[in-house]
């Protein structure tokens, strides 16, 4: 609320001195700091479309991941050339990775690769034994209430997923949480233990390693290079629904036409409707200085 009062001194934006006016009290200049819409950003059509491969080829891993489980639940895909293809694919992107890593001079955090073997044995280890428990392990839970809960958690894989991700760290630690959860759910609905291992392993590929190396692939990548991969991907989801479900791959299409080329659209038709002031009365933001933005004494 602004209140105006005549024939007082000259108001001063100060609160340690009594000016005889209400604490709420401005005068004419205070609007004169008023500024509209400093930080909008402008996008355009073509940035949009290529940004929007992100949130598509997260689908399309949560699309192949249920098209996995439903090839070995009818018995199409046995758990053993699963691991097997999963694990050379693995193998090959890690070399590919390796090389965007050299060429792009990124930071591999000191990590060295006998590192790297380490942690994939203890991972597979761990996945082995544990694989005869996770069978047996929701025996008691209806077949209905797995599902649900499995799209519960693949949706909130896709929700939670952090689309702007460093390439250097796992991105959203509650999405991959989710897509875990989701994946020791399917693995207990199947046949014996290998199909337990191979479903927790393809799925740790898929939503801990792919993302990764997603993110650096993107930076790496020119435009054309990204509109590629995710014309690729995508081709290939829709070719593994449709060799399952006819309503999977028309869902899929369609949400891949909204999000590519519906929401973008929307996006930008929104941004004439931006109004966001800024002035004298923000809060105050502190500011810390970084140590490497510090200058030596």
């Amino acid at each position: 609320m602004i209140v105006k009062m005549a024939g007082v001194p000259k108001w001063r934006k100060i609160l340690y001195e009594n000016q005889g006016v209400p604490d709420n009290y401005v005068d004419e200049s205070f609007l004169d700091e008023l500024k509209k819409n400093l930080y909008t950003r402008t996008y355009s059509y073509q940035t949009l479309l290529v940004e929007s491969g992100a949130i598509t080829q997260q689908l399309s891993s949560v699309s192949i991941f249920v098209v996995s489980f439903m090839y070995m639940e009818e018995k199409w895909l046995s758990p053993q050339l699963l691991v097997l293809v999963t694990s050379l694919a693995t193998l090959a992107l890690y070399f590919v990775n390796i090389l965007v890593t050299d060429n792009t001079l990124e930071d591999r955090s000191n990590r060295t690769y006998v590192d790297d073997v380490k942690t994939a044995v203890l991972f597979l280890g761990i996945s082995f034994i544990l694989s005869p428990v996770l069978v047996s392990l929701t025996e008691t839970i209806s077949t209905d209430t797995i599902y649900a809960m499995t799209t519960i958690m693949l949706l909130a894989n896709l929700l939670f997923h952090d689309y702007t991700a460093a390439p250097n760290r796992v991105p959203g630690a509650l999405s991959l949480s989710a897509a875990m959860f989701a994946s020791v759910c399917l693995a207990s609905r199947l046949h014996t233990p290998w199909h337990a291992f191979a479903t927790v392993t393809f799925s740790f590929q898929l939503f801990a390693l792919w993302p990764v190396l997603r993110c650096r692939l993107q930076r790496y990548f020119s435009i054309r290079g990204q509109l590629s991969m995710t014309t690729t991907i995508t081709a290939a989801t829709f070719s593994a629904l449709a060799s399952m479900t006819t309503v999977g791959a028309v869902l899929y299409a369609v949400a891949f036409l909204f999000v590519t080329f519906v929401c973008p659209a929307w996006l930008i038709s929104l941004q004439r409707f931006k109004n966001n002031i800024y002035g004298p009365w923000d809060e105050a933001e502190i500011k810390v200085e970084k140590e490497e933005e510090k200058e030596p004494r």
